[in-house]
């Protein structure tokens, strides 16, 4: 009763003796504040979406237009359509003609502006420069260099912020069914045997021919009238309306700068990435994180920055739906399986690393235990969505389980602090390996997996974050991770002792316990749920190898891509180990398109699989080998780069699928082909996307990378990070119920492999100096 009657901020009686008013006048200030941060946050909001609508004009440039006409017309010189102007005023008096030139001023300034805009979107549709190569000794052609020109011309001096170059973005473009049909036969021609092939060749030629001709002008449309033909069905059908959990086999997993280490003091380290990631929040709310730009002048969409804090995907029994919150000021932390709700702001602003530690460590100090039902709780958002939606909605939909569903799923993001060590050591791998799995899935029921993130500390310090899938691409979490990471080792944030340096200004806010109130079946239900994550999470074979023999720096010599070497290397070592080749996913973007997201690389080509048979084959030379390794790589190559500049094959089947199903017709060419199994799926980490990562400064502040689930029950997820000139991390997941895949067994014959291609290199480099 205590606790509700301090949650009543006014309240009023009528009595013999007229009204009785009683407030807190406390609560009522906080809610005044609230609200006042509220309008300030919208005003703010609002100047900084102005001010990315007019880019790469300024709000200087349209007064001095103004000041320019104005003196122009006073000097007596003839300014045009300004005299007409005049005319339809209600007289012609100095007060009325001011108001006309700043009129006609304001019209040209606008004018120039979406002009250069416009010019800007057409620019940026040029994707020549992207097919040149580079590097020393290599010339750029005439049209690119004044392509180049004209960017930087138009871009202005004024440094942009995070949004200013989305509407100069072009719509991805959409592909003739010909051209893929052409790269999708090409890519699978190493895939069949004749007959196959010749089988899929005619339920090609035949789709083409026929209904594709339909479903290829509906996609038109589609893509004359939406911003981008393929994000918002790509995210609805591949994603939301998935009914499988979420864990393992959609959430992904980031890990810590592992040959860094920074405190063992769970609460120091906690608050300090706490910390700065509300700072990255924050540059995001403001606009002011500097967009990601290709070459120092190409940006990148930033779309998907809008749904990184304050979101959850919310089940539903069909489709989920992705909900993002235009501000929160609290986290919602998880330890030793109780929730608490923890504010970061405080006396408008963000609370001190130093202060957060006293928050995290109140927290670890607590010795009540969680309520029946707490500890598990989390396991339904790893049970299928269709489940969890019901349950959702039959114990969740009112009352204090509603309200601590809420704080969760509205809070920024949500902090686990663990009851385990995260530990690395190179000369025991498998404690990299636990450190993955525990990132993962955990327990089962100690991450909140529909949240868009979630950050994991371990007891001594090691720190590593889960990441929901649909609202975003791995990149994305990749730049967040990135700046956290070099901004903690830009500067000091610890002291000797491992706590936080600072002196607290204020006591900070208490953080309060969520409260639960289970039913015998919600109970129940919990208990099913998290043995149904506990037989995902039990089947999860995960093996993180670190390749310290070499890396970029040796492929820089080879004169070949960094990441079609790897590519290479990968399919040398799936023949080896499945002995076949299968189908091969490596994921792409298409962020240079408005609303990008991703498209598919098919690595395992023509001449590839006649490079991996080459090196199989004894009566090959040296020569040979390289010639066809390069052969193959430039074909990746080219692959990548049609991929990024949307001229992919997937998306675009993917879609024509799509229509086909709203027009309920069957399509047995795009049955077949979206039914096959991605046998290994690749994708490579990023990093180098924020200018505060100084590798010369700091060489060991890189992320170990991170990793994801198998996609095919008999396959592999490989993910990858070429960590340095003589570093890669590689991830490597499969199901321990496959007899046919084993992620140890792998991890060594991308070793042998990356191995084979290095003395293939150095024998060809003897033989040529000979």
């Amino acid at each position: 009763m205590a606790e509700a009657h301090s949650a009543v901020a006014f309240s009023f009686s009528i009595t013999h003796e007229g009204w009785d008013v009683n407030f807190d006048r406390e609560v009522l200030h906080l809610v005044w504040n609230s609200g006042v941060r509220s309008w300030k946050k919208r005003l703010a909001r609002f100047k900084n979406n102005l001010k990315s609508g007019l880019y790469p004009a300024t709000v200087h440039s349209l007064w001095a237009t103004v000041a320019v006409v104005a003196g122009c017309h006073f000097s007596g010189l003839k300014v045009p359509y300004l005299k007409e102007i005049i005319e339809i005023m209600p007289d012609d008096s100095g007060r009325y003609q001011l108001i006309s030139c700043a009129g006609l001023g304001l019209a040209g300034w606008l004018g120039v502006t979406y002009t250069i805009r416009y010019a800007l979107k057409l620019l940026f549709m040029y994707k020549g420069w992207m097919y040149e190569e580079r590097g020393p000794g290599r010339k750029i052609s005439t049209r690119t260099k004044l392509w180049l020109l004209a960017v930087k011309v138009l871009s202005g001096p004024s440094k942009p912020m995070l949004y200013s170059f989305q509407g100069s973005l072009p719509r991805l473009p959409l592909p003739s069914v010909s051209e893929t049909m052409r790269r999708y036969m090409r890519s699978v021609r190493p895939l069949l045997d004749d007959n196959n092939y010749n089988r899929m060749e005619k339920l090609a030629k035949e789709f083409e021919n026929g209904i594709a001709v339909k479903l290829q002008r509906y996609l038109i449309l589609k893509s004359w009238w939406s911003t981008n033909y393929v994000s918002d069905w790509w995210e609805e059908y591949v994603y939301l309306r998935g009914r499988s959990p979420l864990v393992v086999n959609s959430n992904f997993y980031g890990i810590d700068t592992v040959l860094m280490f920074h405190t063992s003091n769970q609460a120091a380290r906690a608050a300090t990435v706490i910390h700065t990631v509300l700072q990255y929040r924050r540059l995001i709310e403001r606009q002011e994180l500097e967009p990601i730009m290709l070459q120092g002048i190409v940006p990148l969409c930033s779309w998907q920055y809008e749904r990184m804090f304050n979101t959850a995907r919310v089940p539903g029994p069909e489709t989920d739906k992705i909900v993002h919150y235009s501000d929160s000021k609290h986290i919602v932390v998880y330890h030793r399986g109780r929730y608490y709700r923890v504010l970061i702001y405080y006396k408008h602003r963000i609370l001190l690393p130093c202060e957060i530690e006293i928050q995290m460590q109140q927290i670890l100090d607590d010795k009540s235990e969680p309520v029946e039902g707490e500890e598990k709780v989390a396991a339904l958002t790893g049970s299928d969505r269709t489940t969890w939606a019901n349950l959702r909605q039959e114990h969740f939909f009112r009352g204090i389980n509603r309200q601590s569903l809420d704080a969760i799923e509205k809070a920024a993001f949500f902090v686990v602090l663990d009851t385990i060590p995260y530990e690395f050591d190179e000369k025991d791998p498998s404690k990299l390996d636990h450190f993955g799995r525990n990132l993962l899935h955990g327990n089962g029921a100690d991450r909140w997996f529909d949240k868009s993130m979630t950050l994991c500390i371990g007891t001594n310090g090691r720190i590593g974050f889960n990441a929901e899938h649909s609202w975003a691409d791995a990149a994305v979490m990749s730049h967040l991770w990135e700046f956290t990471c070099s901004e903690e080792a830009s500067y000091k944030w610890y002291a000797p002792d491992g706590h936080t340096l600072g002196t607290p200004e204020f006591k900070p806010p208490t953080p309060t316990r969520l409260q639960w109130d289970f039913k015998p079946s919600c109970l129940a239900a919990i208990d099913k749920s998290f043995m149904s994550v506990q037989s995902i999470i039990n089947d999860v074979d995960l093996r993180i190898y670190m390749h310290t023999n070499y890396g970029k720096g040796f492929m820089k010599t080879c004169h070949l891509s960094p990441d079609a070497y790897i590519q290479m290397a990968l399919q040398l070592a799936y023949y080896r180990n499945a002995g076949k080749f299968s189908l091969t996913y490596e994921a792409s973007m298409t962020r240079l398109y408005r609303e990008g997201r991703t498209e598919t690389v098919r690595p395992c080509s023509i001449e590839s699989s006649a490079w991996v048979k080459a090196m199989n084959d004894k009566t090959k030379t040296t020569s040979e080998k390289v010639a066809l390794l390069q052969k193959a790589c430039k074909q990746h190559q080219l692959a990548y780069q049609d991929a990024m500049c949307g001229k992919g094959i997937d998306r675009h089947l993917f879609c024509l699928y799509v229509v086909s199903k709203y027009l309920e017709v069957d399509s047995p060419f795009l049955k077949e082909v979206l039914s096959e199994p991605w046998r290994l799926s690749t994708s490579q980490t990023p990093h180098g996307q924020t200018s505060k990562l100084d590798l010369k400064k700091f060489p060991k502040c890189i992320s170990a990378g991170g990793g994801f689930g198998p996609v095919a029950d008999d396959g592999y997820g490989v993910s990858y990070i070429v960590a340095g000139e003589d570093l890669l991390f590689f991830h490597i997941s499969s199901k321990k119920s496959c007899p046919d895949t084993d992620s140890s067994k792998f991890a060594l014959d991308i070793e042998k492999a990356l191995d084979d291609i290095r003395t293939l290199f150095l024998d060809y480099k003897k033989q040529s100096k000979k």
